[in-house]
């Protein structure tokens, strides 16, 4: 697998937007129908990871992220971005911002297929921008760098999602 760097993590952004709404996640239970969709498909059929699909867009990691993969992407949903301080997003999709959208959406995406019974046997797992991301199972929760994970193992034909309730923001050293 060719690692893709910045561009795999706008696509983890990306991602995390479209799992904004788990109400619409009900597509999601049909395994089968659900792998024949990539990553950035599979968030936008479920209509409520908007900002994350507008975030991948604007990073230029839509084609990335609908490469060959696999990725696993921590998907933040709409709700996790509307959890920012006000004007961040509106801020971070500005052109000028793109290497900071790319930093944040990257770090939600680790290389390679890793399930939810692979990852509460891990501490940590570097991200595609690099950084390592903290992993923590507790009271059968699974929290990733502070976010918790609300929906596991949504399939797609390039990885799998894990949604989770916070967007991760990777420290700036």
């Amino acid at each position: 697998m060719k690692v893709l760097g910045k561009s795999v993590l706008a696509f983890v952004m990306v991602l995390g937007l479209g799992f904004a709404g788990l109400g619409t996640l009900r597509s999601y239970s049909d395994s089968h129908e659900q792998a024949q969709l990539d990553i950035v498909e599979t968030a936008a059929a479920a209509g409520s990871f908007n900002t994350l699909v507008a975030a991948v867009n604007a990073a230029g990691l839509t084609e990335t992220l609908k490469g060959e993969g696999p990725f696993t992407v921590f998907a933040p949903t709409d709700e996790a971005f509307a959890k920012l301080p006000p004007g961040t997003i509106e801020m971070l999709l500005k052109p000028e911002n793109k290497d900071k959208l790319v930093a944040i959406l990257t770090y939600h995406v680790v290389a390679g297929k890793v399930t939810a019974e692979e990852v509460v046997k891990l501490t940590s797992a570097e991200s595609v921008s690099g950084k390592k991301i903290d992993i923590k199972t507790a009271d059968g929760k699974v929290m990733v760098d502070g976010a918790t994970v609300i929906k596991a193992d949504v399939m797609a034909k390039n990885g799998v999602i894990h949604v989770i309730d916070t967007v991760m923001m990777p420290e700036s050293n």
